[in-house]
């Protein structure tokens, strides 16, 4: 579904992102993690488009990431939702579903609305809600169109817990139904048992990606993945 060869980033002198290579199969889910500055957000940026790569292949579905084809395949929930502040949340969900051709879009918006506790706040302004709020938004506004392959960069960041709890639920949903996800995230222990692999980077590079179970036997560790992070980091 995702097949990322030789990537990387440079700004000006700084090499964000440094020749890393990875893929991802139709149905699983991997967990993006690193410290601050590590490349995470910046590789996720560069695989769907937003930063221009400075080297690289990527492709999704076996097109190029930046055709028409691989941008029909995919959605995007940024760290930081940048909803329009004159549109309604329903508005919001009647623009995605108009661009993406999606077929009884009411009905698809009324489930996501119930499930994120969106239903009385349908008439709100972008402007007017709270980054939770926002948060919620983005995330149904990704999920309408039912994509095969979904970027989370932070998802859970603002999120009350409810709605941590019923993202994680989503996400064993997408992958029961064969769906892709790559989530990045600091809140290490909200992928620790949904995640099929993990990518661990730090300084631009990939420096473990594997399954936890595989990644705890290659480090002799029999911590939570916490700990695992801490220890393949070198930030214990």
């Amino acid at each position: 579904m995702l097949s990322v060869k030789n990537l990387s980033k440079k700004f000006a002198k700084e090499l964000a992102v440094d020749d890393i290579s990875f893929s991802l199969e139709a149905g699983e889910v991997v967990g993006l993690l690193g410290p601050n500055g590590a490349g995470k957000s910046t590789t996720i940026k560069c695989v769907i488009g937003l930063l221009r790569k400075t080297g690289g292949e990527v492709l999704i579905g076996g097109y190029d990431h930046l055709s028409i084809e691989a941008k029909r395949k995919f959605a995007y929930i940024p760290e930081t939702p940048n909803l329009y502040d004159l549109l309604t949340v329903k508005d919001h969900m009647q623009f995605i579903a108009q661009a993406y051709g999606v077929a009884d879009w009411k009905d698809k918006a009324a489930e996501l609305f119930e499930r994120y506790d969106l239903a009385d706040k349908q008439d709100k302004l972008g402007r007017d809600l709270s980054k939770g709020m926002k948060q919620k938004v983005s995330i149904c506004c990704a999920l309408l169109p039912d994509p095969d392959l979904l970027f989370f960069d932070e998802p859970m960041i603002g999120l009350d817990p409810k709605a941590i709890r019923t993202t994680k639920q989503v996400f064993r949903e997408l992958k029961e139904r064969g769906k892709t996800i790559l989530t990045s995230t600091h809140l290490i222990d909200s992928v620790e048992h949904i995640a099929d692999r993990v990518m661990i980077m730090k300084k631009g590079q990939i420096i473990g990606i594997d399954t936890i179970a595989n990644l705890k036997q290659q480090f002799a560790n029999e911590g939570s993945l916490e700990d695992l992070f801490l220890e393949i980091t070198g930030d214990e």
